[in-house]
């Protein structure tokens, strides 16, 4: 269902049912998380990228290929090991003699929808280099710059559990990442589905594309003009600034994070079906977007890390606008 012509000629209405589509065709695959596929489509079209934080064998990797299959986008997965160098991310210049020239070999790098696979495996080094690319949206090998999308999404993961051989990402590399969702273990009932639905092979495989990227980068211009009340901006500010007054955490977050939280609220109310935000969004995308961005004191003395209860806190104690 392409989008055609400007973006703005659909309505708020409109555009929800061509996520939805987007978000139906991934859950035939993905089964029983929908509220971590609306999450991965606010990560798209809000132009961030995407964290899958959770043990192996619950669906990252699925998600990120159905993801892509649904959006006809070149997908690349890059495993992530000790041993990953930068070039073989970004990509080298190899000289061909048979030519007597320099030719650059794009790195896997090079794609729409990139999965990042157990990130924290890989040096800081080659971590730096991919986290880069996020940012800038670019890559400069041997003094040419070349652009990367768009569109273009990394959806990362990574083991909370096993510490052995990873680097951590810092807190400045974390801060990069619009949305980190802990994906969890599906109900038995969708377990039951996954048993029977791979019985005949790999069901992703058989996605057709609901989305072209030129629908993608369209729904993400759509998405900037969606209506943000001052009063919701306030509550957004409010949240931030909890974070950073609250005695358990020793880092809060950044202005990077308030505008992440901005902009993912705008992706959220138009998956909703609406062109201006509520207060509902706000709460349904603080932990996802804000978490990950803050250091408990108890992480930094050697604690658990999590700051999803903080959040939750600050946000029960914050005055809801009307």
């Amino acid at each position: 269902m392409p989008v055609d012509g400007p973006s703005n000629a659909r309505s708020p209405r409109e555009l929800a049912a061509l996520l939805d589509a987007l978000q139906k065709n991934v859950g035939r695959v993905f089964l029983g998380k929908p509220d971590i596929v609306r999450f991965a489509a606010v990560a798209l079209l809000a132009d961030g990228h995407l964290l899958l934080d959770d043990v192996p064998g619950v669906g990252k990797t699925l998600l990120a290929k159905a993801l892509a299959r649904s959006l006809a986008c070149k997908f690349n997965r890059i495993q992530f090991t000790p041993d990953l160098l930068p070039g073989d991310l970004l990509g080298v210049t190899i000289y061909r003699a048979q030519t007597s020239e320099f030719i650059f070999q794009p790195g896997p790098v090079f794609a729409e929808v990139v999965l990042a696979d157990e990130i924290n495996r890989a040096t800081p080094r080659t971590q730096s280099a991919l986290l880069e690319a996020m940012q800038e949206r670019q890559v400069t090998v041997d003094g040419n710059t070349r652009p990367l999308g768009p569109p273009f999404l990394v959806v990362a993961t990574q083991n909370p559990h096993e510490f052995e051989g990873t680097y951590p990402l810092p807190e400045s590399q974390l801060d990069r990442f619009m949305l980190r969702v802990k994906v969890g273990y599906p109900d038995r009932e969708a377990e039951r589905a996954i048993l029977t639905q791979h019985r005949a092979g790999e069901p992703v495989e058989t996605l057709e594309p609901v989305l072209q990227p030129a629908d993608v980068i369209a729904l993400q211009t759509y998405v900037r003009t969606v209506r943000v009340d001052p009063s919701i901006a306030e509550y957004i500010l409010d949240l931030i600034g909890g974070t950073r007054t609250h005695p358990e955490l020793a880092l809060g977050a950044s202005t990077r994070a308030a505008l992440a939280m901005y902009r993912a609220v705008q992706a959220f109310a138009v998956t909703a079906g609406r062109d201006f935000a509520v207060p509902d969004d706000v709460k349904a995308l603080a932990e996802p977007v804000l978490a990950h961005r803050l250091v408990t004191r108890s992480w930094a003395a050697g604690g658990h890390p999590d700051a999803g209860p903080v959040v939750r806190e600050i946000l029960a104690k914050l005055k809801v606008p009307a």
